[in-house]
């Protein structure tokens, strides 16, 4: 346990350089040398979406200067930062139209990627505004999509990250539960409907999880960092629902990505 605590610092401090202590369970190909550069990839959970102070190079994207990528290039200062994930971007987003800064110098890749290709934002629309029996009927839908076309999508992105940074460690982040049940919520879903999305994100992150690790990914569970900060908690890291600003709805908030993804990325990477 000691050796891994060490090692994983020491993994941190090289971005990807050889850790001869490495924990095997998430150990990757080793560099010859040490590659530095950082490239974030994804859909709206690594781009910002709902942390607000969006960058004005891209608005569409929703790229915030408050998301968990910026501030941990801010924290470490790696040589190039590549920022290219976006809001509502799927597997097949990322593959065709962010990967254009990965490279032989990239030593550190994180993406968020799968709840898009399986309809979960569509299914929070439906939970929000269709009552209890079309939620799970939507949600249903998503779980099958989840077992059906994501683990393909998935070894598809996953393997042409690999292809174009052969040197990076690559940290693949899930998503956290959504709700607090038997919280302070007074209105909107049932406590059967949030059981029923929070069942389904476990699955999604589980899915993820596996591809990840199949393909020599380091996977990061964000899960226990949103423990107590649901949506429906006393102190929530997530949006919900906004009708008013329905891109910011079930999103994390500037202390989701500064206190609930950055640590868990720290630790991971």
């Amino acid at each position: 346990m000691r050796q891994s605590r060490i090692a994983a610092g020491a993994c941190s401090l090289l971005l990807g350089a050889a850790c001869a202590f490495a924990d095997p369970a998430t150990a990757q190909p080793v560099p010859e040398a040490v590659a530095a550069g950082y490239v974030a990839l994804g859909d709206s959970y690594s781009s910002g979406a709902g942390a607000g102070d969006y960058l004005p190079s891209d608005t569409r994207c929703k790229r915030s200067g408050r998301s968990f990528p910026v501030l941990w290039a801010e924290a470490h200062k790696p040589p190039s930062f590549g920022f290219t994930a976006c809001n509502g971007a799927g597997t097949t987003d990322v593959l065709e139209g962010q990967l254009g800064p990965l490279g032989a110098g990239t030593g550190l890749v994180t993406v968020t990627a799968g709840g898009s290709d399986v309809g979960f934002s569509t299914a929070m629309t439906t939970c929000a505004l269709g009552g209890t029996s079309r939620c799970l009927s939507a949600v249903s839908s998503a779980r099958s999509a989840m077992d059906r076309a994501l683990p393909g999508n998935l070894d598809r992105l996953y393997s042409a990250i690999r292809d174009r940074a052969p040197a990076a460690r690559v940290v693949v982040l899930g998503y956290p539960h959504l709700y607090r049940l038997s919280g302070s919520c007074a209105l909107g879903l049932t406590d059967s409907d949030r059981a029923a999305v929070n069942d389904a994100v476990d699955h999604l992150d589980e899915v993820i999880a596996e591809r990840a690790a199949g393909h020599g990914f380091t996977y990061a569970d964000v899960r226990a960092a949103f423990t107590g900060h649901e949506i429906c908690s006393s102190s929530p890291w997530l949006h919900s629902v906004d009708l008013l600003a329905i891109t910011e709805s079930y999103h994390p908030t500037a202390p989701g990505q500064s206190l609930g993804y950055l640590p868990v990325l720290d630790r991971a990477s």
